[in-house]
């Protein structure tokens, strides 16, 4: 069975893919968005960090998570 990776939000649930899940699993309130492309770029091959940023935008426009200025 296929792991699911949720998010729960005041206005619904949303369905993370392992990408997403992962990402926002290294939000831990130190890392900047630098630092999370970063740690992207040591596991995988291919990373985007615009991609990456416009992710944590998106979740950031629905107050999901909060961006500071690093």
């Amino acid at each position: 069975m296929r792991e699911r990776h949720v998010l729960l939000a005041p206005e619904g649930v949303l369905v993370l893919n392992q990408t997403g899940a992962t990402i926002l699993g290294l939000c831990d309130g130190e890392r900047t968005v630098v630092e999370i492309v970063d740690e992207l770029s040591g596991r995988y091959d291919r990373v985007a960090g615009e991609e990456v940023r416009n992710f944590l935008a998106r979740l950031a426009a629905r107050r999901l998570v909060e961006l500071g200025d690093g």
